[in-house]
């Protein structure tokens, strides 16, 4: 496939950033609001102000995940918002560092490192691709989009529980959306520049400005690259996001948000587990072959986003996202399962990719308010639809003894490709469309109600051209959400809620002994919740208990789990959260996250030579998880300095994603990780910060899909960072 140049891009933008400096002094700078700090208490979502000269402040962006400017604490959900401030305290560059914070979340299987993957509340998506997020509001997952990195990353918000009410198909345990960066009609320029251990190096800029007094634009934009602590890794990927507001009417604006993206990285399944006891070999053991060079994915996105008030109680807001996304590359992998042979020899699998992804999808809103007489209605209407198609080429080959093994102990590279024959030639179409309204209901001072319904019917079409073989179906869904909030004053909320969420299923089933596949029914979930909130303006804390449960799970077929995938039955998550954050004291910040999650098989219709996984956890969720950090802010010199640190803790917890027999069981077992910040303003233009991550150098195993592919977490990694204003 052609590879697509940043250029057409990097030089538009480069010439607005120029455009921006001349212009700078002759524009009328207007005011806006500071930007976040981590002390801050959230009040709503992507709630992004820009300051029109001739009118008040006004979100001017898509609002966030909600999808109206509610505050947080008049919703029936845990809601964890992860803010600019606390996100650049803690050093975090990337979504998955982000999600390192929320104990509700646990790292899965990531495709050899090429993406992102996680669980919420147990609940871990679909097996043949990333975890879902949305990104402003728009599904930004679907497809091959890398890595994400977060230097374009306002804010990480996680929405726990269903929200198939507004969103349509989605996991029942929650929902990742991810704020950017909006323009400003105030110049600001920052350069960002990082170097680390393992030789990473990483440089990136944020420009934002007016270019007129109604258009202004933003421009993020990141590079880095570097190694691994594990043996031969390397890696680089660039982000370019330019972004554009154009401000068409005191009540109309207009945005643009383009994201480009390139990732180069080697496929990496991790270690093994040697008879089910991890730590017998070194974390640093690569078992692939580093002359089968890197992957690269490739990733371009498209946003617009029309928003129109028509007085101060109506709203409408509609918008489009596009993205075209690439995944091309070889790998040398160990073989999910009984790969060790005698001599210690690991059988091994050669793999060649060539997949590649279209997005598009779109919604139209109408926002609104409603009074009748004390009750006010806040109602929300809106239809909205997607396209995605996916072509995916493999070719494989699995030589049988040793022929293109690697020892366990003493990797050796360099072994001769064997022949290979194509194994996956599939496209896969998906469309869809929904209606869908919402009342979130004033009932007086201390009671409010949110009530919201969805219809969903999809079109899916999966064709297996190496069996000449197409299967369709016509999947549709009713969501309904409920939720009753009590509020006794101004700092508490009480609150229930129940939902009912789905997922279409793709892909299709082995064949059986007649040589017929089959497609899945949808996934269905449906989850009850509790909880009470507590906000005094400096701190905020959520606490959740809830019961989630799902029919129709997929997991990957034992017997050929790179082409299917197996209907297990229904599985159940149980837990409990409780989620703190603020400034506890003058200077003094501290943000902690708990969640206990009981996530199990609870009916298995797919039993293998006899196995049962009813009762067995749900692979890389543990049933206990915490992250607390704390920051103290100093004066030295007449400047500020800050100090802080942490740990996280992971609990036990099961290591088999999908299992062939009994002895493929295994517990990845319970670390805890310590981290230290420190950051000091030389002066108002020059910021320095040294990060430590794993402070005391523990060795620990991040998440696995078999015992012989288990990802190892970071050795101890140092970064000093500098920030640059100009």
């Amino acid at each position: 496939m052609p590879r697509r140049s940043p250029l057409r891009i990097l030089i538009p933008s480069c010439l607005a950033v120029c455009t921006q400096i001349a212009i700078a002094q002759d524009v009328a700078q207007a005011p806006v609001p500071p930007a976040s700090t981590s002390n801050d208490t959230a009040k709503t979502l992507d709630t992004v102000q820009v300051r029109d000269q001739r009118q008040p402040y006004r979100n001017l962006s898509a609002t966030g995940a909600t999808k109206t400017d509610a505050l947080i604490r008049d919703l029936p959900q845990s809601i964890q918002v992860l803010d600019a401030g606390l996100l650049r305290d803690v050093g975090v560059t990337d979504l998955k560092g982000a999600l390192d914070l929320s104990a509700t979340i646990s790292r899965q299987s990531n495709l050899g490192g090429l993406w992102d993957s996680y669980s919420i509340r147990g609940f871990a998506g679909h097996p043949d691709f990333g975890s879902d997020y949305m990104v402003n509001g728009f599904n930004s997952s679907r497809g091959y989009n890398g890595v994400r990195d977060g230097a374009n990353t306002n804010s990480v918000e996680v929405l726990k529980g269903p929200a198939s009410a507004l969103y349509g198909r989605g996991e029942p345990g929650g929902t990742v959306n991810i704020s950017t960066k909006k323009p400003l009609f105030k110049a600001a320029n920052t350069l960002d520049l990082s170097i680390g251990s393992f030789d990473v190096y990483r440089v990136a800029i944020d420009s934002t400005g007016p270019l007129s007094e109604t258009v202004a634009y933003r421009l993020n934009a990141a590079y880095e690259d570097g190694k691994s602590f594990r043996d031969t890794i390397e890696y680089d990927r660039y982000l370019i996001a330019p972004s554009f507001l154009w401000m068409i009417s005191p009540d109309t604006t207009l945005s643009y948000e383009i994201e480009a993206v390139r990732q180069n990285a080697p496929f990496d399944r991790g270690v093994v587990a040697v008879n089910g006891q991890l730590g017998v070999v070194p974390i640093t053991n690569f078992y692939g072959e580093p002359n089968d060079g890197q992957h690269q994915t490739n990733s371009l996105g498209h946003q617009v986003f029309l928003q129109h008030w028509f007085n101060e109680n109506w709203s409408l807001q509609t918008g489009v996202s596009y993205r075209k996304s690439t995944l091309e590359g070889a790998s040398s992998e160990v073989r999910p399962y009984f790969a060790l042979q005698a001599g210690d020899i690991l059988r091994r699998r050669y793999r060649d990719r060539n997949n590649e992804a279209t997005d598009i999808s779109g919604r139209f809103e109408v926002i609104g308010k409603i009074a009748t007489g004390a009750i006010t209605h806040n109602v929300l209407f809106g239809v909205d639809g997607f396209s995605f198609e996916n072509p995916r080429r493999q070719n494989a080959a699995d030589p049988t003894g040793t022929n293109y093994g690697i020892d366990l102990w003493n990797p050796v590279y360099g072994a001769p490709k064997p022949g290979w024959v194509p194994t996956t030639q599939t496209d896969e179409d998906q469309k869809a469309y929904a209606v869908y309204v919402q009342d979130q209901i004033d009932l007086g001072p201390h009671w409010k109600a949110l009530v919201g319904v969805r219809y969903d019917r999809s079109k899916q079409s999966f064709n297996n051209l190496l069996r000449d073989l197409i299967i369709r179906q016509e999947p549709s869904a009713t969501s309904p959400r409920v939720g009753l909030v009590y509020q006794p004053n101004e700092q508490w909320s009480f609150y229930a809620t129940t939902a009912k969420s789905f997922r279409p299923n793709t892909g299709i089933s082995a064949p059986d002994v007649n040589g017929d596949s089959f497609s899945f029914d949808p996934e269905q979930g449906k989850s009850y919740e509790v909880g009470a909130k507590w906000d005094t303006g400096r701190v905020s804390s959520t606490f959740a208990v809830y019961q989630i449960e799902k029919e129709n799970v997929l997991s990957p077929d034992p017997a050929d789990p790179n082409n299917y995938n197996q209907a297990i039955g229904a599985m159940e998550s149980k837990g409990v959260e409780l989620d703190v954050s603020g400034q506890i004291a003058p200077g003094l910040r501290l943000y902690g996250s708990y969640a206990y999650t009981d996530a199990s098989v609870t009916r298995d219709n797919a039993t293998i030579a006899g196995l049962s996984l009813i009762g067995r956890q749900v692979a890389n969720v543990p049933r206990q998880a915490a992250s607390l950090l704390m920051f103290k802010d100093l004066t030295l010199s007449g400047r500020k300095f800050s100090v802080g640190g942490g740990l996280r803790y992971v609990g036990e917890r099961e290591g088999a994603a999908a299992a062939f027999s009994e002895s493929n069981f295994f517990q990845l077992p319970s670390y805890v990780v310590w981290s230290a910040m420190a950051s000091y303003d030389v002066s108002d233009s020059l910021k320095l910060s040294l990060n430590a991550e794993n402070l005391f150098n523990k060795e620990h195993y991040v998440s696995s899909y078999s015992e012989y592919w288990v990802m190892p977490g970071t050795e101890r990694r140092l970064t000093l960072n500098a920030v640059i204003k100009f």
